[in-house]
């Protein structure tokens, strides 16, 4: 088994912290206009939400299935992203910046190690 899933699961963090600096810091008018109009679409907050998170898994999916080349790779990398978020949220821990970013890579780390080894 070779290191591709130690570059998938680094590129994905990549992927994420270019995410938010980019709405953060980049578009952020966009950003708001873009929750306000979702906001007036969706009947929940909770609704709201799982949209914001498809888009952001949208997001790693166009970015990781661009870098590698492979719309697999791309659909695995923000699908578990996607999961490992929603757990994050749900589960009501915060531990600040490291904390959800070591318990993304390690997450994704090993969801890679599994497929690859695998194959």
């Amino acid at each position: 088994m070779e290191l591709i899933w130690f570059y998938i699961a680094l590129f994905l963090a990549i992927s994420d912290e270019i995410h938010t600096k980019i709405l953060w810091n980049v578009f952020f008018d966009f950003y708001i206009l873009l929750a306000g109009i979702l906001k007036e679409t969706f009947s929940s907050n909770i609704q709201l939400w799982l949209v914001h998170e498809c888009l952001e898994a949208l997001f790693h999916f166009v970015i990781l299935s661009a870098v590698f080349l492979s719309l697999e790779i791309g659909f695995l990398a923000a699908t578990i992203h996607l999961v490992v978020d929603l757990y994050h949220q749900l589960s009501g821990v915060d531990h600040g910046w490291l904390y959800h970013r070591a318990l993304h890579f390690t997450v994704e780390s090993l969801f890679f190690i599994m497929i690859f080894s695998a194959a």
